[in-house]
């Protein structure tokens, strides 16, 4: 069986994947807080964790992995959004689950096995809460309830901070009734505007962050294999999920590795609305950009390393894919080949994925290459509308205007030239000429019945 090698956040170095049941291999990754449309910065890790499920898929069987990703649909994000449009809470949430289905659909992942919402499991997290009062790890005060840090050895352990670094980062979030300035919210109080549930110390809502370790415990048990995420989630939200679940389950660990990708950038800046470099993953389909490209784009780059999206990456992306697929739709795909499932299990090593698919499209390998598009989540079915064009064999074309270069270089007329290259781009083509050659790539407007004439 292959082996998977992972970088485990907590321990800071790469291990074997040794699942604690082979039979059930189980990974629970956070989802998105539903009030608006996904950003580009959300897809990465729907992406990144679309692929590790894959590979789980493929090495230990459909039926033996359990992916879990959750919404979070109690939040005072979501509140604030529903106050300023004067619309249901409810509304909000359903319309932007929706909305998210559709969009990460559209870039090729798979809906997880479960997607479980939080306030389905209000129940299960007072009940948690109730448990860690009962273990001296959580204190009432003032209709709140909090986690006592101190009451954990181990906490910053995955983050690797200091005592000062998360006094700091909890600053913002400092009340006169905390013990202690890290303390963390578990419950607090509701106004008869603000959503809440009855509970032992009142009518409130969850924090944020007792909702996954509630979730992941109902769903895949106190200890499971894999736990992801975005690394702006490390601290304090995974920091604090790992505290209360040990705290609440003695002599149980949570989850075994963690795994983190790194954030994402737009032409080498922090995508930000200030400096209009900021969209969503609609926006991009919305202009034509296909979602296996956006896909493409994003597995271009190691997850561990930031992710530029520029421009020339989505183009040559596309570029890329056309050719792919022409030669890839000839072919039924076989199995995904050994150094493909190498470079995957080695740490998901996308960006190593793809530079062998490149070779495998040079050798003309279309089968191999099918096998290993599919894999990573492309190409899962017949060519799409959009590359369709590719299926147009240029090569002839690519001759003649060749064979009409080499002459007008030597009779120094290149009217010729230029006229069969009029010809091409009115056409939809793409004209690349230099001293290796000639090279004809159909653009989206790419128009065969423009080529008769030539």
């Amino acid at each position: 069986m292959t082996t998977i090698k992972l970088h485990n956040t907590k321990t800071r170095k790469r291990e074997v994947l040794t699942p604690i049941d082979p039979q059930n291999v189980r990974m629970y990754v956070c989802g998105p807080t539903v009030y608006d449309r996904a950003h580009l910065g959300n897809a990465r890790p729907v992406i990144v964790f679309d692929v590790l499920n894959r590979v789980l898929r493929h090495v230990y069987g459909d039926d033996h992995v359990t992916y879990v990703r959750n919404f979070t649909d109690v939040d005072d994000k979501i509140n604030a959004r529903a106050a300023d449009s004067g619309r249901d809470i409810g509304q909000i949430t359903e319309e932007t689950v929706a909305w998210f289905l559709e969009d990460m659909a559209a870039v090729g992942a798979l809906q997880p096995d479960h997607m479980p919402r939080a306030t389905s499991y209000i129940a299960e997290m007072v009940a948690m809460i109730e448990d860690l009062i009962a273990k001296g790890h959580a204190y009432e005060a003032e209709g709140h309830v909090l986690f006592a840090v101190e009451s954990y050895r181990d906490y910053g352990k995955l983050s690797g901070r200091s005592v000062d670094d998360m006094i700091a980062g909890a600053r913002v979030e400092v009340a006169p009734f905390k013990r202690n300035p890290m303390d963390f919210v578990l419950w607090k109080p509701s106004d008869a505007e603000t959503p809440g549930w009855d509970s032992p110390w009142g009518r409130g809502r969850p924090g944020w962050h007792i909702e996954c370790s509630a979730m992941a415990d109902a769903l895949l048990g106190r200890d499971f294999d894999i736990h992801g995420g975005g690394n702006d989630l490390m601290f304090p939200h995974h920091e604090n999920e790992i505290a209360q679940s040990v705290c609440a389950h003695p002599g149980h660990g949570f989850a075994r590795i963690w795994v983190h990708n790194e954030m994402l950038q737009v032409e080498g800046r922090k995508m930000s609305k200030s400096l209009g470099n900021f969209f969503t993953v609609r926006d991009l389909l919305d202009q034509g950009v296909p979602g296996e490209v956006i896909r493409f784009v994003m597995l271009s780059t190691h997850y561990r390393k930031p992710m530029d999206w520029t421009e020339k990456k989505r183009d040559e992306a596309e570029k890329t894919l056309r050719k792919w697929y022409a030669l890839a739709i000839t072919e039924d795909a076989g199995r995904p080949d050994d150094l493909l499932m190498e470079l995957l299990s080695d740490d998901l090593n996308t960006a190593g994925a793809i530079a062998h698919l490149h070779r495998l499209a040079g050798a003309g390998d279309a089968a191999a290459l099918r096998a290993g598009l599919q894999l990573l989540g492309l190409m899962g079915g017949l060519i799409p509308e959009w590359a369709a064009q590719k299926a147009f064999d240029l090569t002839d074309y690519e001759a003649f205007l060749s064979d009409a270069r080499v002459t007008a270089i030597e009779t120094k007329d290149f009217t010729h030239v230029d006229r069969i290259k009029k010809m091409l781009m009115d056409a939809g083509v793409e004209v690349q000429m230099s001293r290796d050659g000639v090279v004809l790539t159909p653009t989206p407007a790419f128009d065969a019945g423009k080529l008769e004439a030539l």
